[in-house]
């Protein structure tokens, strides 16, 4: 009966003198299609009445194809929160990040834990990552348009499309379906009760700024194109059947608060191809593939990549990377007669959850993987913190070449920092690696400051945890 009361309202609130809750209603049509009854979740402020959130079945994890569950609701805080297992019984509940130190206290088959600010998060019953619960959350937005009144009976369905033409685009509660081709000048709102079934075309445009509290659905790759000065904040994806997001050939791109869970083969999540000026921040990011690439030429994209800033993200590749930079690029020909470099870039605040990949030359939770003749330099990996691998390495520079993917080596890596990174040697990690390819093509300055595994300080070569292979130089330890 709850479930049917939450379809009709609109936005439900519980306030107390100090906090607001914010709970999205889901739309009619995807009551029984979408819903996870593997975990019944609450919120409240603290001391309020219980308010129950829609639990969405979402894919994990390519390799097993489980399914997982997600909620989300928007607060300013404390709040309280509330997660019963439904089914089988359980000894213990981790609440990750470690680093965010948020542990639930357990009464019967439910935790229940507060939280004083909004924060991405995975809640697993016994380390069972494969079912786990995703729980997503975002500050209250004040600018947020509100959507229209609705009869206390009233279930929300199909949504009303938006006038594209208006410099302000509102998706309101309900299920969209159509062609979004955005303008330039144009703020697109997506209310938190809206769900998208394509993604919205970013296309030779400047200014434009998305701004979501809802839903993207088995939506496959929302590309910005040819364009600039573009924000994306907030959206949630999840069932998709490729990637997440895709930027190409673009110019001061902001993508933040972005909530993918992807479990569909090769389902990157955030792709950059030839980019600059690019931020990602507060962002969480599970894939079957690599959480965040940084590439140059492929297909008829062309350029280089510059000035990229990711941080105060999460990461977490079932499969992959959650870092991959470089193995894309221009082998020169007369008609593109300039190799390209990928420069200036900086990884600040991450928490690396877990990381997989069967094949030992791919496998870096970070990987640097210079092929066709791409240039990669002035690198920072700064403040990251490594959960789990389950087989791979921590990290993997090296000058690569390989047929399948690429026509020539790189021409080299220099000047990258590895400072502050923390792996807790949980999981089956290999050592990580540096090698180059030949005498001009080498991997050059490496500086490895306060890298750590399972709580031991890497100081050199050493086996099972780091190999240094031929054509590097300047490899120095603090």
């Amino acid at each position: 009966m709850f479930k049917k009361i939450l379809a009709a309202a609109a936005v439900l609130w519980c306030a107390s003198s100090s906090a607001q809750v914010q709970v999205f209603p889901f739309p009619e049509q995807i009551r029984y299609s979408h819903h996870s009854d593997d975990f019944t979740v609450r919120v409240r402020t603290p001391g309020g009445v219980w308010q129950d959130l829609y639990e969405y079945k979402v894919k994990v994890d390519l390799d097993t194809q489980s399914t997982a569950s997600m909620v989300y609701f928007n607060f300013d805080g404390p709040v309280e929160v509330a997660v019963q297992k439904n089914n089988g019984r359980f000894s213990n509940v981790a609440i990750r990040p470690d680093a965010k130190g948020i542990k639930p206290v357990i009464k019967g088959r439910t935790a229940f834990f507060t939280l004083n600010r909004p924060v991405n998060l995975s809640i697993e019953f016994d380390d069972d990552r494969l079912h786990n619960l995703h729980l997503f959350t975002h500050a209250i937005r004040k600018d947020m348009p509100k959507p229209p009144a609705r009869k206390s009976n009233e279930a929300i369905g199909k949504g009303e499309t938006p006038d594209f033409t208006q410099p302000v685009v509102y998706f309101g509660p309900g299920v969209h379906d159509g062609d979004f081709n955005l303008r330039s000048n144009t703020t697109v709102y997506i209310d938190g009760s809206a769900m998208l079934k394509r993604p919205l075309i970013i296309n030779g445009v400047q200014n434009v700024k998305v701004v979501s509290d809802g839903l993207f659905d088995s939506v496959d790759m929302l590309t910005i194109k040819d364009s600039k000065n573009v924000v994306i904040d907030g959206p949630i994806f999840f069932n998709q059947t490729h990637g997440t997001m895709r930027c190409i050939t673009s110019q001061d791109i902001e993508e933040r608060n972005i909530r993918t869970i992807g479990g569909g083969k090769w389902s990157d999540g955030l792709g950059h191809f030839a980019c600059e000026r690019v931020t990602v921040a507060d962002s969480f990011i599970r894939t079957s593939d690599d959480c965040i690439t940084l590439y140059n030429h492929r297909w008829d994209i062309w350029g280089n990549t510059r000035d990229i800033v990711v941080k105060d993200s999460t990461l977490w590749a079932d499969i992959a990377h959650a870092v991959m930079i470089g193995i894309h690029g221009n082998t020169p020909s007369p008609a593109h007669p300039e190799p390209e470099v990928l420069e200036r870039i900086r990884f600040s605040n991450i928490d690396i959850l877990d990381h997989d990949e069967d094949d030992p030359e791919y496998e870096g939770a970070i990987g640097i993987m210079a092929a066709d003749d791409n240039l990669v330099r002035d690198v920072l990996f700064e403040d990251i913190r490594v959960e789990r691998i389950e087989e791979g390495k921590l990290f993997n520079l090296h000058i690569a070449f390989t047929p399948k993917y690429n026509t020539s080596p790189g021409r080299g890596i220099e000047n990258v920092t590895l400072r502050n990174i923390h792996f807790s040697g949980n999981g089956s990690p290999g050592a990580s690696v540096i090698y180059g390819y030949d005498e001009t093509r080498k991997v050059r300055n490496i500086t490895i400051d306060n890298v750590t595994v399972g709580g031991r300080k890497i100081n050199g070569a050493e086996a099972n945890v780091l190999d240094i292979g031929k054509f590097v130089e300047g490899v120095t330890f603090k």
